[in-house]
């Protein structure tokens, strides 16, 4: 699921080529009077997806105006030279602008689309406000990178077994193209811990064909300007300008960079350890730079702004707690009401995602506006469910862009905000981009998990061990590197609940890593069970006789389980032959229309259950997904449970099936070799057993806050 979608999109034709463009921000400015980026991408080795992680940011500020170069994404493939000049590429950009209604912009451009902006700057001074060039690829240059040379004596050559550079090469490229590409690429990520950017930039070139790339790059050459003539154009560029490059470009030479600026009087970023594409790899960098050069260049909106003196204002944090189901949204509560025992004049803001911010609301919590401005995450994670089937690992890379997209809201409410203390329950986007830009980090920082380490599925095979070590090993890195950054880490639960696998090959076992790096404050339920001679006051209360079996059905609030639901009420009317009186309670949740599901006797369809913890509390049986919270509420309440861990979901088939077996509690079943029949005779077998679980600590939530008080 992408962060953010266009407002509107379309396509121009030149010479009987498609050119295809998106826009944002235009319906939140209203189009009038606001910068305007044009974000130009590499094509055709690249397309508009390279500008991902920077779109949402941009769109709240400006108009943005984004083009697929031809021979790539949504653009026609011409194959033919002449078809992909310099000259072809500055006409496209111009009949964008006018397609879009843009008098002028800001041009972006990232490596040879750099030589496309120029040559437009100069050709079309009236149409550019600004130029940002990253890593830009314009001729003469700097500092020429010697493998380029040499390569370009071959270019043309069938060469026996060609490797490294001399892969670019016109036969090699048409004919192995991937070969090509992923050399490239997995060159110029020269940061540790790049597989999901290298995967994007691969899959992003192969939309292409070799022999388009091959064409594109031999119409470059044509018709170049003298040494004497480039420089010339650049002294003669008269807009502000801002160049950004990274001092490990492999593509193209840091002093390529510092002597453009310095032709154009230009500012200039360095990225220090950055290889060619800072814009994926570092984006919230990228990100603020260009921001506040735009900011500075034209002038940003002013806001006004209170200042209250140290002394006088009241302590103040901010609770940013996980969307992806509504457990941590109960401990997270629970958390606050004894935090604020120990601190009652702490002030306590929420930044959070629809269904979260639905419970706090409720609970008459204050949520920031800017909650409102952030990207779905359980949206992200139900659009990557298939079935009972959901790689939450995979789900998780591919959550990428959103994670960015929401800490540079994250940060920029924390910049405005004087925040004393920020605790993140699974706040995945705050601990990484902290830990990756530390000094943006303000006020104390308290990281809650209620799991730690990736684990491959048995089917994912090496490739899967691989990026789960590698995601791993970044994580273990950034800790050891800035320990800083995470004030307190806190481990919802037990040492014995931490599985005792590894991170992987050549890595610390994840429990022996864990203890050290992190207090337990024991599992957090967000509420106490009732007694046992409380128990027949709850089902009063909640309308369930002592005399009828209460079956409550319920797959969380992401929207993630819909085939359960359907299976688990399907079995209903088998299950009653054998129970009687059976009541069966379906519990849709926010994201599974309630409408939708089949109807039988006995059996109750709701949608949006509040406190749905005090019916499973009472409940004679429940018939669950495998995710945490759920299952130790049903543990802690002593209740029977049959549970279904979703498939390839690797936190619910290790680490809570272990927890779990820590407990003695639950009945696992697969959903994939059960059907509806199987499951009724599960329920027949298991309703109103009789339990001997391990009792559940009930506090949790209280050792917790006194952890976090020692902060504020």
């Amino acid at each position: 699921m992408r962060a953010l979608l266009p407002q509107r999109e379309g396509s121009v034709h030149r010479d009987g080529v498609e050119i295809f463009y998106e826009v944002y921000g235009e319906s939140a400015n209203n189009g009038t009077g606001v910068t305007t980026l044009v974000l130009i991408p590499p094509s055709p080795i690249s397309h508009s997806r390279i500008w991902k992680a920077l779109i949402p940011d941009f769109a709240r500020r400006y108009r943005v105006v984004t083009i697929d170069g031809r021979g790539n994404g949504k653009s026609g493939r011409p194959t033919s030279v002449s078809d992909h000049t310099r000259a072809a590429n500055v006409a496209d950009i111009v009949a964008v602008l006018d397609a879009t209604a843009t008098e002028r912009a800001v041009l972006v451009a990232h490596c040879h689309a750099n030589w496309w902006a120029v040559e437009l700057t100069s050709a079309h001074p009236e149409r550019v406000a600004a130029l940002i060039a990253i890593e830009p690829g314009v001729p003469y240059l700097g500092t020429p990178q010697p493998h380029w040379r040499a390569a370009a004596a071959t270019w043309d050559k069938q060469l026996d077994h060609p490797t490294g550079w001399e892969l670019f090469n016109r036969h090699v490229i048409t004919n192995e193209h991937r070969r090509w590409i992923e050399f490239f690429f997995g060159a110029q990520l020269v940061e540790a811990h790049s597989t999901k950017q290298f995967e994007d930039a691969v899959s992003w070139a192969m939309e292409s064909t070799g022999e388009i790339l091959a064409t594109s790059e031999e119409a470059q050459d044509l018709a170049p300007p003298t040494r004497q003539e480039f420089e010339a154009i650049c002294r003669n560029i008269k807009v502000p300008t801002l160049v950004i490059h990274g001092d490990r470009d492999v593509c193209q030479h840091v002093d390529k960079g510092r002597h453009f600026a310095e032709l154009t009087g230009g500012e200039l970023v360095i990225i220090e350890g950055g290889g060619h594409l800072g814009l994926v790899r570092d984006p919230v960098r990228v990100n603020r730079a260009i921001s506040d050069f735009v900011d500075r260049t034209f002038g940003a909106p002013m806001n006004s702004h209170v200042w209250t003196r140290g002394l006088s204002r009241r302590k103040k944090a901010l609770y940013v707690s996980s969307p992806i189901g509504l457990g941590h949204v109960r401990r997270d509560l629970a958390i606050v009401s004894e935090l604020r025992k120990l601190h009652p004049d702490l002030e306590i803001e929420w930044l959070a995602q629809d269904p979260v911010t639905v419970v706090l609301r409720n609970e008459g919590e204050t949520v920031h506006p800017a909650s409102d401005w952030l990207a779905s995450e359980s949206g992200h994670i139900a659009s990557e469910s298939c079935g009972h089937d959901l790689h939450c690992f995979q789900a998780l890379r591919t959550m990428d862009e959103i994670l960015v997209a929401n800490f540079m809201i994250f940060q920029e409410v924390i910049e405005d905000g004087m925040y004393d203390l920020v605790v993140g329950d699974e706040a995945w986007d705050v601990d990484h981009y902290w830990h990756e830009n530390p000094e943006l980090k303000r006020g104390s920082h308290v990281w809650m998990t209620d799991f730690v380490g990736y684990i491959p599925m048995p089917d994912g095979g090496d490739h899967e061990s691989y990026l789960t070590t590698d995601y791993n090993a970044e994580m273990i890195e950034h800790i050891a590197k800035f320990p800083r950054i995470r004030d307190r880490a806190i481990f919802v639960g037990n040492p014995v609940d931490v599985v005792p696998e590894t991170f992987g090959t050549g890595l610390p076992n994840i429990r022996d890593w864990t203890e050290e790096h992190f207090d337990f404050s024991g599992y957090i339920g967000g509420f106490t069970p009732p007694t046992p001679d409380q128990v027949e006051q709850w089902r009063s209360e909640l309308g369930y006789r002592d005399d009828e079996q209460i079956c409550i059905i319920t797959v969380g609030g992401s929207g993630v389980g819909q085939e359960l639901l359907e299976m688990a009420i399907a079995a209903h009317p088998i299950a009653r032959r054998s129970v009687p009186g059976l009541r069966t309670i379906a519990v849709a949740g926010p994201r599974i229309d309630p409408d939708g599901l089949p109807r039988h006797p006995g059996l109750e369809v709701r949608g949006y259950v509040h406190r749905l913890y005090r019916h499973l509390a009472v409940c004679d049986l429940a018939v669950v997904q495998g995710g945490l919270t759920t299952t130790m509420e049903l543990t802690a309440s002593k209740r029977p449970f049959i549970y279904f861990p979703l498939a390839h979901h690797f936190e619910q088939n290790f680490h809570v099936r272990h927890r779990l077996d820590q407990y003695g509690a639950g009945t696992y079943m697969d959903y994939a070799t059960t059907d509806p029949d199987r499951l009724a005779a599960a329920i027949v077998r298991t309703i109103g057993q009789k339990v001997e679980y391990r009792d559940v600590e009930t506090d949790g939530a209280r050792r917790a806050a006194a952890m976090i008080a020692e902060l504020v």
